[in-house]
């Protein structure tokens, strides 16, 4: 038996892509027992359509980077299970979409191709937050320049050279920048996710983050899944500022190489030397 959703989509149908996620919510539908989440009827009928988010998987369809239906479901506080992107996913394929809203034959089968995968996962890949053994505080050593602060973590996070961490707990692992990453940046405007359900390889791009400064990419420390990103910094990219090792990590992976990986990380003291190194260069 083929999985059932709750499908919340988004509403830009002025786009080709937006299309497509409407055409991927329809075959779906059709295809399945899954229910329809309207994101326009959504902020006028609250509850018939939380009860439905609640009651069946969450399957998240963003046409474009705008990610409308991703800010509405963390608008509404719905956990995510699985979310799609049809740009990203066009450009996995080598697919050039284009501007008619009218879907052309390699767009529908597009949709169609997508469809069949979402349809044939055999189980749920819904991802609790208790997967993943969190602690909600840490101890931190502190390096100051100026008026600079600086934290590290001294106990459970390994790191690498691009100022990323992970922490790992059994196979899966929680992934953030560091301090040096948010103080250089200064106030972080923008927080662009990875897809969720997309493969990462160790130093592969795992999202952006922008402020007025620059735009910095995320360099993954670890291969593996991506199964969840952090909500909340599409609405508060300001939390990497407040705190990048709590509120503010980036995104969730499931493991895939960990023992190779763990010859290209750095412990707490390997990271803190670099660190240290990194600020008195930046500061002379």
């Amino acid at each position: 038996m083929s999985k059932s959703f709750a499908v919340l989509p988004c509403n830009g149908l002025d786009k080709a892509a937006g299309c497509i996620a409407r055409e991927i919510a329809l075959n779906i539908l059709e295809n399945s027992e899954s229910e329809m989440i309207c994101p326009v009827l959504y902020r006028i009928a609250d509850a018939r359509y939380t009860k439905i988010a609640q009651e069946k998987p969450l399957l998240v369809i963003d046409g474009c980077q705008t990610r409308c239906a991703s800010k509405l479901a963390s608008e509404k506080g719905l956990k995510v299970n699985i979310k799609l992107m049809v740009n990203e996913e066009a450009k996995n394929r080598g697919i050039e979409l284009g501007d008619s809203l009218r879907l052309r034959e390699k767009e529908l089968k597009l949709a169609q191709d997508l469809v069949t995968e979402l349809l044939k996962v055999k189980e749920t890949e819904k991802v609790s937050e208790s997967e993943i053994v969190y602690p909600e505080t840490h101890d931190y050593e502190v390096y100051q320049k100026d008026k600079f602060i600086f934290r590290v973590p001294k106990e459970g996070f390994l790191f690498n050279e691009n100022d990323s961490w992970v922490y790992i707990s059994g196979n899966k692992a929680r992934i953030g920048v560091t301090d040096y990453v948010q103080q250089s940046l200064s106030d972080i405007m923008f927080f662009t996710p990875p897809v969720v359900g997309s493969e990462v390889e160790q130093f592969g791009e795992l999202g952006t983050v922008e402020s007025g400064k620059a735009v910095f990419e995320v360099v993954s420390p670890v291969s593996g899944k991506i199964i969840a990103v952090n909500e909340e910094l599409s609405a508060a990219p300001e939390l990497i500022n407040s705190n990048p090792y709590e509120k503010g990590w980036i995104a969730e992976v499931e493991l895939s190489d960990l023992e190779s990986d763990r010859e290209l990380l750095l412990d707490f003291t390997g990271y803190f030397t670099i660190l240290k190194r990194k600020v008195d260069e930046f500061h002379v």
